[in-house]
């Protein structure tokens, strides 16, 4: 067994909420095809023909995990410290924001925002640098893609409110 102080969840309860939350997903696939039809009609195969078959194998594949994390998986395995949790939650629980806030704020102000925090908070860069590219960045993808390219990426108001 690990070190009481900084041990974590164990693998074998992770594996299995992880198996068992894919398994539900795959339900959702389901149920959600058979909602517009799974059966082969006058035209082919209905909408829902290659989601449902689709969520099956996802369901399927969780079973076998779950199966795994039984058979293969010592119930004293340390999935990971919380030490380690913890860094990787530093990384998910900003970009998850960025995502949510995204199709709201547009995706420049929001990658400066994003582009700086982590620059700042995780990489201890020097406001200089990280105001550079934090500006930077979002510069050079407007001109890019909006431009250059001339492919519209979402904007927010701060965009509109300086008529890009």
């Amino acid at each position: 067994m690990s070190d009481v102080s900084d041990a974590g969840p164990f693998q074998r309860r992770v594996e299995i909420g992880v198996a068992i939350g894919t398994a539900l997903f795959g339900v959702v696939v389901m149920l959600g095809s058979m909602q517009v039809g799974i059966n082969w009609g006058v035209e082919g195969p209905k909408a829902g023909f290659f989601p449902f078959y689709v969520g099956l194998v996802i369901v399927i594949a969780s079973g076998i995990n779950c199966i795994r994390a039984f058979s293969e998986v010592r119930p004293d395995w340390v999935f990971a410290s919380w030490s380690q949790l913890r860094a990787v939650l530093s990384v998910v629980i900003p970009t998850a924001i960025y995502v949510g806030t995204l199709p709201y704020l547009g995706i420049y102000l929001t990658s400066m925002v994003l582009i700086g925090g982590f620059m700042k908070w995780l990489g201890r860069y020097s406001w200089l640098m990280t105001l550079a590219i934090a500006i930077g960045v979002p510069v050079l993808t407007y001109f890019t893609f909006e431009k250059w390219f001339l492919v519209p990426l979402p904007k927010g108001p701060i965009e509109d409110w300086l008529g890009l």
